[in-house]
């Protein structure tokens, strides 16, 4: 258990890719506080889990990711309680689709809220505390998005790429304090909210469950297969590692081959 004694805040991890960076910090070890919506009966029953897991503390925070101070206090509330916060992992994000002269301001705004600005103030208040301790690891759920663009998604695409640039900036501001800054840009992930949406796509276009699978989600990746929440999370732990301090300032696709055209 590499983690031991050290704290994790994992944002959007109720669910999907957030949770699977939660269960793999927890099974090293980590104390991990998890962030986002959901149903408060199955949100207590996987802190639960995350700490029988750990061995150590597991906590929720509500915090809204629009809301830049109750970023710095859920990250400096989990520095009190457990003496540090060691590893941050920016992943809330949420998605809309419109061509540009119908996007919604409101949602261009939520977007570029939630995707970028939120990572922008968890980093500003935990930096502080990785320099105190000389060690710190900072995790940014980008994108293939963040290297390429899709049509009628400009404002996930806009978040994306400067998610990535917010990355290489502060990985050169603190690169000498034992801190490093990467983004893990994943194509398309497995996960409910995925699967939840073929059945809708299947019924307005008239597709087969498969032809959606390949031919609609996966049409970009060579692979034809989805990645799963349990490879992006693997790619976040080994980023923790010492092995890995030479790493920082990256993005790393992990897309089944989106980005290599």
């Amino acid at each position: 258990m590499f983690l031991k004694g050290k704290t994790a805040i994992v944002t959007g991890s109720t669910s999907g890719i957030g949770l699977a960076y939660a269960k793999a910090f927890a099974a090293e070890g980590a104390t991990v506080v998890i962030n986002g919506f959901g149903d408060e009966a199955a949100i207590e029953q996987e802190r639960a889990a995350l700490a029988q897991a750990s061995g150590a503390e597991a906590r929720y925070d509500a915090a809204d990711m629009t809301k830049p101070e109750q970023i710095a206090a859920m990250v400096d509330k989990a520095a009190a309680e457990f003496g540090s916060v060691d590893i941050v992992v920016n992943n809330a994000g949420i998605q809309h689709v419109a061509k540009i002269e119908e996007f919604p301001v409101d949602k261009w705004d939520a977007i570029l809220a939630i995707n970028l600005s939120s990572a922008f103030h968890m980093i500003r208040a935990a930096v502080p505390h990785m320099k105190k301790a000389g060690w710190g690891r900072i995790i940014n759920t980008a994108s293939a998005h963040s290297l390429v663009a899709s049509p009628n998604k400009s404002a996930y695409v806009t978040a994306k790429h400067g998610l990535a640039g917010l990355t290489k900036t502060v990985a050169l501001e603190v690169a000498t304090c034992g801190i490093t800054a990467n983004c893990i840009s994943p194509g398309y992930v497995w996960t409910p909210l995925v699967e939840k949406q073929i059945p809708d796509t299947m019924a307005s276009r008239g597709l087969t469950r498969e032809q959606v699978m390949n031919d609609v989600l996966l049409a970009a990746q060579p692979t034809k297969e989805f990645v799963t929440a349990e490879q992006v999370a693997s790619l976040a732990l080994y980023l923790c590692r010492d092995e890995a301090k030479a790493i920082t300032g990256a993005n790393l696709s992990i897309d089944g081959g989106w980005t290599a055209a």
